[in-house]
């Protein structure tokens, strides 16, 4: 749910509740209130997360999991985007390795 993955955030970067709230200009209460899906935030409060924190809204918003095969308490998510940002490179050229490989075995 959007409330666990904006836990996941906060408790990646090292943060509480209340810095996590002084970040987004909003309140302790509302961030606790957001992580036990008590309320869901505004769109443009999801969109300030995915900046601020250097994640997407896709992966707040679960509809992109990958982010969350190498987030943990011990890498902030600024160096979990930046290992997602390498193994997207990885899979880009893997793919184009891949279709040449499938054109030359077509040619055949």
């Amino acid at each position: 749910m959007l409330g666990d993955r904006i836990k996941l955030v906060r408790e990646s970067n090292r943060l509480s509740q209340v810095e996590f709230g002084k970040i987004l200009g909003i309140s302790k209460q509302t961030v606790s209130n957001w992580e036990n899906n008590n309320v869901q935030p505004s769109v443009d409060i999801i969109k300030v997360i995915a900046l601020k924190f250097n994640t997407s809204s896709d992966f707040l918003l679960e509809l992109d999991d990958r982010l969350h095969i190498y987030a943990n308490k011990k890498l902030p998510i600024e160096i979990v985007s930046h290992i997602q940002n390498i193994i997207n490179d990885i899979l880009i050229l893997y793919c184009k390795t891949e279709d040449n490989s499938s054109d030359k075995n077509s040619n055949m």
